[in-house]
C-alpha cells in the first residue's frame, strides 16, 4: 500500500470516529424530539418548520467536537508523512530577558499602537528581527507547550504548530504569535521552525483571506509563519497530503451524508445531495 493510501485511510479512521460519535449522539443519546421542541419553543414551532431546528440540533452537536479533530489529523499526517508527530508537546527552552520584554512590546503595539500613532500593522520579518536583537544576561527558562509538533525524521528538521480553526479569533491568535516568537528566541535552538496554520481556507485562494480578527496579528497573506490549507498539510505531511486529506474526506462524506439524510433528517436524498466535494 503506498504512503498515500495508507495516510488517506489514516485520516478515514479520524473522522470516521467522530461522525460515529455525533450519530449515535443525535440518533440514540440526545435525539430531536419534535414534540418536546414544540412544548419548549411554541412561538418558534408556530412560525418556522421543526426541519430548521432539527437542522440546527444537529449542528450543535458536530461542530463543537470536531475543533479537536484538526489537531488530531495533523498528527495522522506527521507521522505518515514526516516520521513523528504528537499533540500538546511541550518545549523547553532558554530566553533572553530583553528578548522577552521586547516580544510583549510588539504584542502591545500591534494592539494598541503606539503614542500618537495608529495601530501598527504587522510585519514578521521587521518584527522577528527587532525581537532577536535584544541582549541580556539574565537567561529566563520558557516553556511553549505547541498544539502539534511534528519531527522530520530523515532530513532530521523539527517543527512546531499553533493549528487554529479557519476563522480564529484575536486572543487566540496572539497567544500563537507569542508562543511562536518564544520559540524562534530559545537558546539554543529547539526548533527548526514555527508556524500559524488554518487547515482549509473558505476564501479560496491565500490571496483572498480576509477574516479580520487574525489579521491584527500577523499578514496573512505574506507573513512566513503562516500556513493556510495546502500549505499547511504538504509542510506537516509532505507532498500529496493535502489530496490525501482531501479523498479520504469526500469518500467519507458519501457514506455520512447518506446516512444522516435517511436516519436524521428521515427523508430521501435530494438529487444534488452528493455534489459537495471539498
Amino acid at each position: 500500500m503506498s504512503s498515500s493510501n495508507r495516510m488517506k485511510l489514516e485520516i478515514q479512521s479520524v473522522i470516521k470516529s467522530l461522525m460515529n460519535r455525533v450519530m449515535n449522539k443525535v440518533l440514540k443519546e440526545d435525539p430531536f424530539i419534535k414534540e418536546e421542541h414544540r412544548s419548549k419553543r411554541p412561538l418558534y414551532a408556530a412560525l418556522v418548520p421543526d426541519e430548521i431546528f432539527k437542522g440546527s440540533h444537529f449542528e450543535r452537536r458536530f461542530v463543537t467536537p470536531f475543533g479537536g479533530v484538526w489537531e488530531k489529523l495533523a498528527v495522522v499526517a506527521a507521522k505518515a508523512g514526516l516520521g513523528f508527530g504528537e499533540l500538546h508537546y511541550v518545549i523547553l527552552g532558554g530566553v533572553n530577558a530583553e528578548r522577552l520584554r521586547r516580544i510583549s512590546e510588539v504584542l502591545n503595539n500591534l494592539e494598541h499602537g503606539t503614542s500618537g500613532r495608529q495601530r501598527i500593522r504587522p510585519d514578521w520579518d521587521v518584527e522577528l528581527k527587532y525581537v532577536l536583537e535584544g541582549k541580556s544576561e539574565e537567561v529566563l527558562p520558557t516553556t511553549v507547550i505547541c498544539d502539534v509538533y511534528a519531527e522530520d525524521v530523515k532530513n532530521n528538521k523539527k517543527y512546531a504548530f499553533e493549528l487554529k480553526a479557519p476563522l480564529p479569533n484575536s486572543d487566540q491568535t496572539k497567544v500563537s504569535k507569542e508562543k511562536i516568537l518564544k520559540l524562534y528566541c530559545m537558546e539554543p535552538p529547539q526548533i527548526d521552525e514555527a508556524f500559524y496554520a488554518l487547515p482549509y481556507n473558505p476564501y479560496g485562494k491565500k490571496q483572498d483571506y480576509a477574516w479580520s480578527f487574525p489579521a491584527r496579528w500577523f499578514n496573512m497573506k505574506e507573513d512566513k509563519p503562516v500556513l493556510i490549507g495546502n500549505e499547511f498539510w504538504e509542510k506537516i505531511g509532505g507532498e500529496g497530503t493535502y489530496q490525501a486529506f482531501i479523498d479520504a474526506v469526500n469518500e467519507v462524506g458519501l457514506e455520512y451524508k447518506e446516512c444522516i439524510y435517511r436516519d436524521f433528517l428521515g427523508i430521501e436524498p435530494p438529487e444534488d445531495a452528493y455534489s459537495t466535494r471539498l
